[in-house]
């Protein structure tokens, strides 16, 4: 069958070179019996591999200009940035577990007068609470008062243990009286009336809010019972959830607000105090504790509010969260090299941070990051790469020569060649000799510096424009077009990028004055 070439031929003449090669080359005595053709021509040939720079199945993509402009293409320059961020999440006011006291009586007895007599009563430190009648505290009275009459009967008796022990029962009879709850004043008071008082007024220890009441009317006490629970809520607490990966944005002190469905438009500033050792299991958070100052009772127990924690870390090189591309297995950005030239680079990085991602590892200071564009630079890296396997359509250093396809039955492929041969570096046309040297030597894949010298009759040519186009023989391929500088030395130079191995064609395109241009063709071998 004769056909010309097309790329569905092309594509299954590569694949069936490949099947033959590894699968009939070792075995040469078994050869196909319909093969017209031996193998022998094609011993040698590379394949070349699809994995890109650090790894990747991907590889250096070059874009023209006017590809450039029509996908949007931006970068920015990878920075040391300080991060500043704000975690939010929903908190529940809470007391101030510091702030709770409860009321017990040290002695039993009856309650005459409840005046704290509600939940959520207000109280004032040294605010009276109740009255107690208690036949022990009236007794215990009674006995200080007679020590106290005994004491004046013989304090200037010359016995002196009998004064010791008149004066041991005073002092016993009144610490007595003091861990029964009576004041100092209330004993003075005893003192000066002189007779017991029947009933004693309990009084608050703290400033707050009665939170818990279980005193009533008429009641028997004993000390053992817990008669009210008040709680100081000038300082309030509020609780907040925050997941396990914000966990390391949060530390103590750090500032933090809530807001309020109850109070619109107002914020409450508190900070963090507190961060629970342990994580929730069930929800796979961590509680954080916050402290806020609450002089005008506003912020109630049980209330819920939206928390935002401001977290602020320290200074690191950051890129914007548009330049990396995450598949799940790897994280990549693509790196601008300059001229057109995109690299794609592994890249470490931290937790996303208000728009930007630390970088762990993988980057440097300066380099710039394409943040537009990057799903089609991507895609163009992936398809370059896959057009890479085995040299194919003359990538890799594989050139098809031949405009037509042969006759080809089961095994014979006619026509197709390897060529890595390299043109002369120097080559005559019309009346200029043109001098062609690439730094580095050998050529290697990614920006190489290209050096041409052109010569006249007459001398070295300068203040030539000269022209140079980067370019490798195959389908799709866009050329890279450079405007080559003067040195001093007469000389030009321009800055190319070959993005694969095989074999590139530079064209230096020489224009001087009203002279007829100049074209001269060079081809370059990259092997690595």
């Amino acid at each position: 069958m004769k056909t010309k070439w097309t790329m569905g031929g092309i594509l299954i003449t590569v694949i069936l070179f490949g099947y033959f090669f590894y699968k009939i080359r070792p075995m040469p005595e078994a050869p196909m019996p319909t093969a017209k053709t031996s193998m022998e021509g094609m011993a040698g040939m590379e394949m070349e591999p699809t994995q890109g720079p650090a790894g990747l199945a991907q590889t250096d993509v070059m874009v023209s200009p006017a590809r450039r402009q029509l996908i949007g293409v931006k970068t920015e320059e990878v920075r040391e940035q300080t991060l500043e961020t704000s975690i939010h999440a929903v908190g529940i006011v809470d007391y101030d577990e510091r702030r709770i006291r409860q009321v017990h009586l040290r002695v039993s007895g009856w309650i005459t007068d409840l005046q704290a007599d509600y939940t959520g009563r207000p109280v004032k430190k040294g605010g009276s609470l109740l009255t107690l009648y208690s036949p022990d505290l009236v007794a215990t009275q009674e006995e200080y008062l007679l020590a106290r009459e005994t004491w004046e009967q013989i304090k200037n008796s010359p016995v002196a243990h009998v004064r010791a022990g008149v004066d041991a029962q005073i002092k016993s009879t009144r610490n007595r009286l003091l861990l029964w709850g009576m004041t100092k004043d209330q004993i003075s008071q005893l003192e000066q009336r002189g007779i017991p008082q029947k009933e004693i007024t309990l009084y608050s220890p703290a400033h707050g809010v009665i939170t818990k009441k279980m005193a009533i009317d008429g009641m028997y006490v004993t000390p053992e019972m817990n008669l009210y629970e008040i709680t100081d809520l000038s300082v309030v607490w509020l609780y907040a959830n925050i997941y396990e990966h914000e966990l390391s944005q949060v530390k103590v002190g750090q500032e933090a607000a809530v807001t309020l469905a109850a109070w619109p438009g107002e914020t409450f500033n508190g900070k963090v105090v507190y961060i629970d050792p342990y994580l929730n299991n069930e929800t796979r958070t961590v509680r954080v504790r916050m402290e806020f100052s609450n002089a005008d009772s506003k912020l109630k127990p049980g209330m819920y509010g939206n928390v935002v924690i401001k977290t602020k870390g320290d200074k690191k090189l950051v890129i914007p969260q548009e330049a990396l591309l995450d598949s799940g297995k790897q994280k990549l950005v693509f790196i601008d090299q300059g001229g057109g030239m995109y690299e794609p680079r592994a890249v470490t990085v931290g937790h996303k941070t208000g728009g930007f991602y630390p970088v762990l590892s993988g980057l440097t200071s300066g380099e710039r990051v394409i943040t537009s564009g990057t799903f089609l630079i991507d895609s163009e890296s992936k398809l370059m790469a896959a057009t890479n396997m085995m040299g194919m359509l003359g990538m890799g250093g594989v050139k098809m020569e031949q405009a037509q396809m042969g006759e080809m039955e089961m095994g014979e492929m006619k026509g197709m060649k390897i060529d890595q041969s390299a043109s002369p570096r120097e080559q005559i046309v019309e009346d200029l000799t043109v001098t062609l040297a690439v730094d580095p030597e050998p050529p290697k894949r990614g920006r190489n510096k290209l050096r041409l010298s052109v010569h006249a009759k007459e001398g070295l040519v300068t203040g030539a424009k000269v022209t140079v186009v980067n370019n490798m023989d195959m389908p799709g391929m866009e050329a890279e077009t450079v405007e080559a500088t003067s040195t001093k030395d007469g000389n030009y130079e321009a800055t190319v990028a070959f993005t694969m191995k095989g074999a590139w064609t530079i064209d230096a395109i020489i224009v001087r004055g009203k002279a007829k241009p100049v074209t001269v063709h060079f081809t370059v071998p990259v092997e690595k």
